[in-house]
């Protein structure tokens, strides 16, 4: 006797359509209501992610470029005067963006 392989076996078959009944009867909320639950929720959030504003000062010290130093042109990272791959135009570029 030849067998259908492609054919969808009885047991599979009766599980998608009671997954599919399910699914209609099941209680999901509209689309209108979640957008509404969404705004709500974002006018709770007034004092930020954490709840509440921390007034916090940060305070860092800017060490100024000393003169064995320069800047790189294409990366703007500060690097030793030895890292100098090229100069051209007055910029300086270091060895890692020229290599």
């Amino acid at each position: 006797m030849a067998a259908d392989y492609d054919e969808v076996r009885s047991d599979v078959k009766e599980s998608q359509e009671n997954s599919l009944e399910a699914l209609k009867t099941a209680n999901a909320p509209d689309a209108h209501s979640v957008v509404l639950e969404l705004d709500q929720a974002d006018g709770l959030d007034q004092d930020g992610p954490g709840g509440e504003f921390i007034s916090e000062e940060l305070i860092v010290q800017v060490i100024p470029q000393a003169d064995d130093e320069f800047t790189c042109f294409s990366c703007f990272l500060v690097r030793h005067r030895s890292q100098i791959a090229r100069e051209k135009d007055g910029y300086s570029y270091c060895i890692e963006c020229e290599g």
